[in-house]
C-alpha cells in the first residue's frame, strides 16, 4: 500500500494512511481528547506555538493538532491522489 504524506504546516509531514479522522478543535469533546492525549504523552503538537485549527485522530492513538485548517488537509490530499 503506497503511502500519502501530506504537509500539515511549518515543514512537517504527516502520513495520512494512518489518520482516522480529521477534526476542529472548536467543540468541548474535542478540546477533552486534545487535553488527555497531552496529560498521557500521546499528543504531536506541529503548531509551532500558534492556534490549533486541526486535530488528526491516528490509528495507534496518538492525537496530531496542527495550525492549518482541516479543509486545507483534505485539500492537499485530495490534490496528491490526483
Amino acid at each position: 500500500m503506497p503511502m500519502d504524506f501530506i504537509h500539515i504546516g511549518f515543514g512537517n509531514i504527516m502520513a495520512m494512511n494512518r489518520v482516522i479522522a480529521i477534526l476542529s478543535p472548536e467543540q468541548e469533546p474535542t478540546r477533552r481528547l486534545v487535553r488527555e492525549a497531552r496529560e498521557k504523552g500521546t499528543l504531536i503538537d506541529a503548531t509551532h506555538a500558534r492556534k490549533a485549527k486541526a486535530v488528526l485522530i491516528l490509528d495507534n492513538g496518538y492525537l496530531a493538532i496542527a495550525a492549518i485548517s482541516p479543509e486545507t488537509i483534505a485539500k492537499r490530499l485530495a490534490a496528491n491522489r490526483g
